[in-house]
């Protein structure tokens, strides 16, 4: 397959029912010649998880205002190691105190993007961290 686009699911897990972040990453995504899939409000790991081995995604980004990312992120990616998809990296951000992040990391989790970090900024580690997936 030559030169597919990657293709990024940005997830919006649990209650948080907060979004404009989600889209904008989506869109400087889909901005940056990307194939973005949104899920939308309220998803639960298992259905992030499905609907990225259904759209065959390179990446799921997941964004979480709730403060359940501890739960979240791990929960994502158990859930993918079990359907043997975890070549599918996982990045995120959101409110996620400091002290998290070197422990989600830990856990898998490639990349956490904090408050007031640019688009062009995780559209560049995405180009560099992601390849496309055969």
């Amino acid at each position: 397959m030559a030169d597919r686009k990657l293709r990024i699911l940005v997830a919006k897990p649990g209650l948080d029912g907060h979004d404009r972040g989600a889209k904008i990453i989506a869109r400087a995504l889909r901005d940056a010649g990307m194939e973005v899939i949104y899920t939308g409000l309220h998803q639960t790991p298992e259905m992030i998880v499905s609907a990225a081995v259904q759209e065959d995604v390179d990446a799921i980004g997941m964004s979480i205002m709730s403060g359940a990312h501890m739960t979240l992120f791990p929960a994502v990616i158990e859930l993918l190691r079990g359907q043997k998809a975890d070549d599918i990296k996982v990045f995120g951000g959101g409110i996620i105190p400091d002290d998290d992040i070197p422990k989600l990391k830990d856990q898998g989790v490639a990349e956490i993007f904090t408050p007031g970090s640019s688009t062009q900024d995780i559209v560049k580690w995405i180009q560099a961290h992601i390849p496309a997936r055969a």
